[in-house]
């Protein structure tokens, strides 16, 4: 392993230690402990029926729900029918949140122009382990999609920086399908 991939590794693993773990959570993408948001915003618990893209949700109250933060590859492109790893990303966030109950937690902005809601997403701890998992940074994390900031929502840009630059050099998901 080369010298700056070990350096990045062991940099992300204490930001991680530092930041996170509030919750018992998994290790990939854990839960923060200190979140920025805790002073100012409350989890609200709600379920998913339909997942629309790798980044994008209909909750069973009909409101949509894009992911602050990130970006995945889009579906339906005006240049081409799909770009690169799109369906990947869409399957891997059914897998991940489809029918389940998640955790919404907001930054600054209410809704985007769309008029969709703009929220964090945990998958709620419940199972026998008693762990969350943070989606958004899973999503960056395994190379499902990319670290976008979008001043004024930023609680998590430097996390979600640091997973994108590690799954890049890790050659994870489109990082290594998509030239």
């Amino acid at each position: 392993m080369r010298k700056t991939s070990l350096v990045a590794i062991m940099f992300s693993i204490g930001i991680l230690i530092g930041y996170f773990l509030q919750t018992p959570c998994k290790v990939c993408a854990p839960c923060p402990k200190t979140s920025p948001l805790t002073a100012t915003s409350e989890a609200q618990l709600v379920r998913v029926t339909r997942v629309i893209d790798g980044d994008t949700i209909e909750l069973e109250n009909g409101q949509k729900v894009r992911y602050i933060g990130i970006d995945t590859p889009e579906l339906n492109n005006s240049r081409q029918s799909k770009d690169c790893f799109a369906q990947q990303a869409k399957e891997k966030n059914q897998e991940l949140v489809e029918g389940k109950l998640i955790e919404l937690k907001k930054d600054v902005s209410e809704t985007d122009k769309y008029g969709r809601l703009l929220r964090y997403v945990f998958l709620s701890a419940g199972s026998a382990t008693n762990e969350a998992l943070f989606i958004n940074a899973y999503l960056v994390q395994e190379g499902y999609a990319y670290a976008t900031t979008f001043p004024p929502d930023v609680a998590y840009s430097e996390l979600f920086l640091q997973l994108q630059k590690t799954a890049r050099e890790e050659m994870k998901g489109m990082w290594k399908a998509c030239p």
